[in-house]
């Protein structure tokens, strides 16, 4: 049952909003997100937490969390902590400035719609295709560039790392962009053998080859797939993720905010 405030600053009270019970309304008192606003109208069950429609908002239009932390008038530190999910609650003035800041209403805002952007994921740095590239997930999460994914492609849960060197080529060429998902923090997914993937060895250095098994467990072949390129054999593999598609140089577009 909704309530009324006796004052806007009890309507400006922290509420959980990432649990996705709670959302503050115009009419200045809260409401169930779900089944019904105060007015009657339903929503759908798909309807988004404010955590995740900020999440999904930042990642459609390539916005960093400080440009919109300006435009909003919202502090940094702290919408940084609710854009990472590292608190529970924020309040109704912030909730809806921040919705303003990517020029929607609150309630598109909360559906994920944000008309205009074509959907992007981060850039999390380089990867060596013969090349030696220093562990390229480089950036603080949230803080790198961007690039656009085309339509028809999947956007969540994937990242993006540019090919440097050609001894993957013709297949990948310098400059190409990888897509991937990493399944495990750590480790070898049985679908990653015999796959073209993106790894960081124990050393350190990220790269993108062909991965085979080794002479022994826990060792692998990172394969050349350019015949001038050497093949690294048995090395020791911290992760791996197979390459789920690719975009050619001349169809990147990066995109920040």
């Amino acid at each position: 049952m909704a309530r009324a405030y006796a004052s806007t600053s009890e309507m400006s009270c922290s509420m959980d909003l990432v649990m996705g019970y709670l959302y503050p309304s115009k009419q200045g008192y809260f409401s169930p997100l779900t089944p019904a606003t105060a007015n009657g109208d339903k929503y759908p069950m798909s309807q988004l937490t404010f955590i995740e429609a900020l999440q999904s908002a930042l990642k459609q239009t390539g916005s960093s969390v400080r440009s919109i932390a300006a435009k909003s008038g919202v502090p940094y530190e702290r919408l940084k902590q609710v854009a990472r999910g590292r608190t529970n609650s924020t309040n109704a003035d912030d909730a809806y400035r921040i919705a303003q800041a990517f020029g929607v209403s609150f309630e598109s805002f909360m559906e994920g719609d944000i008309k205009g952007h074509p959907p992007s994921v981060e850039v999390a740095g380089s990867v060596g295709a013969g090349a030696k590239v220093p562990v390229f997930e480089v950036y603080e999460k949230g803080a790198g560039p961007r690039v656009e994914v085309p339509a028809g492609f999947p956007s969540s849960g994937i990242v993006a790392v540019e090919v440097q060197g050609d001894s993957m080529a013709p297949t990948y060429s310098p400059g190409e962009m990888l897509f991937y998902t990493r399944a495990t923090p750590d480790g070898v997914p049985d679908d990653a053998i015999g796959r073209i993937c993106v790894i960081e060895d124990i050393d350190g250095m990220g790269w993108v080859k062909q991965l085979r098994t080794g002479d022994e467990p826990g060792l692998f072949h990172l394969v050349s797939i350019n015949s001038g390129s050497e093949t690294m054999w048995n090395k020791r593999v911290k992760w791996a993720a197979r390459v789920r598609f690719n975009l050619s140089p001349e169809l990147v577009r990066k995109v920040g905010g």
